[in-house]
């Protein structure tokens, strides 16, 4: 009787360890995948300017077209939601043969870096932030080129960030 009660116990614990648990990893593939299409541009839209040209002209909630290079730093994603930094592509990353284990976030070419970089937050047709991870929302990672439209924002220290309703990611 005690080794059917061993029994019972062993195989309850095998059935119990061995359920699904749920997980907090965030949205399933077709969830983000559905989102993905409302923000993902199909086409490259016209009329892109880089970075730094942007910095230098563009006004508080005007309508902006830019091209950059996801990185700026060593963490350029922003957890818990689709935003990132992109550098103008003019400004050159560190090569792998320089030895830089993260040439995305420009160490060899800081200095050029302050007055080209702005922020990309995505947003949703309310204006509000969208909680996808950037990375799997529009299938970029570090180094890649986007071109992103929507409306700047300055701050009193002159940075960019745009809210963008919409990315094109250039094949790399």
């Amino acid at each position: 009787m005690k080794m059917m009660n061993w029994i019972w116990v062993v195989a309850l614990a095998v059935v119990v360890g061995c359920g699904e648990a749920p997980t907090a990893e965030g949205p399933d593939a077709a969830e983000v995948a559905a989102a993905s299409a409302l923000y993902v541009a199909e086409a490259e839209p016209e009329g892109a300017v880089g970075v730094g040209e942007a910095r230098e002209s563009v006004e508080s909630e005007q309508a902006v077209t830019l091209v950059g290079t996801i990185g700026g730093s060593r963490k350029p994603f922003v957890e818990g939601m689709a935003a990132f930094t992109i550098v103008d592509p003019k400004v050159p990353f560190c090569s792998a043969d320089e030895g830089c284990p993260t040439p995305w976030d420009y160490c060899c070419t800081q200095p050029q870096v302050k007055e080209n970089i702005a922020t990309v937050k995505v947003v949703d047709a309310d204006g509000g932030p969208v909680s996808y991870d950037a990375r799997k929302l529009l299938n970029v990672k570090e180094l890649s080129t986007v071109v992103v439209q929507g409306t700047a924002k300055r701050d009193d220290q002159g940075n960019l960030t745009v809210a963008a309703n919409k990315v094109f990611v250039r094949s790399e």
